[in-house]
């Protein structure tokens, strides 16, 4: 699922993406998943139920403690969004290699 929202001056870019790995977003993905969101500007946010945090940061994103099957809605700045959204789709359709 894709869709664009606006925030304050501008217009974010959402998606939502299933964990589907065993053993869930533990410190591995989230490593991961910081490696990638690290290397675009502006500010990246992770959703899950009504915890958000920053998509940069590895503490925040092993707190949401998303278990296989948790559905995480990602929030980017339109300007990045589609290489953004193609990277982390990737990075979740191999389960984080994990498997």
């Amino acid at each position: 699922m894709s869709d664009s929202i606006d925030n304050e001056g501008g217009k974010l870019h959402e998606f939502v993406l299933q964990v589907s790995n065993k053993m869930g977003v533990h410190a591995r993905p989230a490593a991961m998943i910081v490696r990638i969101a690290s290397r675009f500007t502006g500010e990246i946010w992770v959703t899950k139920e009504d915890e958000r945090v920053n998509a940069k940061s590895i503490m925040g994103l092993m707190m949401l403690a998303a278990a296989r099957g948790t559905d995480l809605k990602f929030e980017c700045e339109q300007e990045i969004a589609t290489n953004f959204e193609s990277e982390m789709s990737e990075l979740f359709a191999s389960k984080f290699q994990d498997e």
